[in-house]
């Protein structure tokens, strides 16, 4: 009897995990871990690069490299959010769903507890469209390196001889696209030099680190999408559990006063007999 009593607290409390918040809460921490740990380090390399081959000159990038610390510390900032965050929604997805399951119970579905799961719905889709902006924005630095890439490896290609002079004149410049200002020096990197930063440690880890922190800031919109359907379905299922409940004392209320009628006439009758 004490094994069956056992297996059927297990089985009850297996049947109360949320494994659709569990999931969405573990695919949401590996995207974000992936984001900022790989985003972090990507940047580090990135402004490496910078300083080694296109911007000698400290006060030419100054700006960049605040901006480079200042994204980092926004890194720190997002997972401890997401990291809290996470755990919130994990636990009103457990509440929820011991909602659900004690529908025909005597659990009650609060106002505030309706109001929050909305709250929950509208912080989530906010921050999913946010999180779209930056997986757009993680996807630029890999564009950037792509280009980088590919033009080394149109160089090492077998139908152009690596003594050509011409090689020397196919050139990066990273003046172009912004990162640094135009009377940064030497700004552009061209041949055997190009060759040199394609083949450096900083550059290949680099490339595949902000790879990756695209895909992690992917795995999380998708994490959100997947909070969003299970936040918008909760919150459908203890307004119905709300309205179950209100249904069900007005029917208890009116066989109450049904009950005190019936017993009211059988005094009366009782009476005049």
């Amino acid at each position: 009897m004490e094994g069956g009593g056992c297996l059927d607290c297990c089985i009850k409390c297996l049947g109360g995990v949320p494994y659709a918040s569990l999931v969405a809460t573990i695919l949401c921490f590996s995207g974000v871990a992936l984001f900022c740990g790989c985003g972090h380090v990507a940047l580090t390399g990135t402004l490496t690069i910078l300083e080694t081959h296109f911007s000698k000159v400290t006060a030419n990038h100054a700006m960049l490299t605040d901006i480079i610390q200042l994204l980092q510390y926004v890194i720190y900032g997002i997972a401890s959010f997401f990291f809290l965050y996470g755990i919130i929604l994990l636990a009103e997805g457990f509440y929820t769903t011991s909602a659900v399951k004690e529908l025909h119970s005597e659990f009650k579905t609060t106002i505030c507890g309706r109001c929050i799961s909305a709250m929950f719905v509208f912080l989530t889709y906010i921050l999913g469209i946010a999180w779209l902006g930056v997986f757009g924005f993680s996807a630029v630095p890999v564009f950037l390196f792509y280009n980088m890439w590919s033009t080394c490896a149109a160089m090492r290609a077998p139908t152009l001889p690596t003594n050509l002079p011409a090689n020397e004149s196919i050139c990066v410049d990273m003046r172009q696209y912004g990162i640094i200002p135009w009377n940064s020096t030497p700004g552009v990197v061209c041949g055997s030099a190009l060759l040199d930063i394609c083949n450096s440690s900083e550059f290949y880890l680099s490339y595949h680190l902000y790879i990756v922190a695209c895909a992690g800031a992917g795995a999380t919109v998708i994490a959100l999408i997947h909070y969003l359907m299970i936040l918008s379905a909760n919150w459908a299922y203890l307004k119905d559990a709300s309205h179950m409940h209100a249904y069900q004392d007005i029917k208890h209320k009116e066989e109450r006063e049904l009950q005190d009628i019936q017993s009211r006439s059988k005094e009366c009758l009782n009476s005049y007999s």
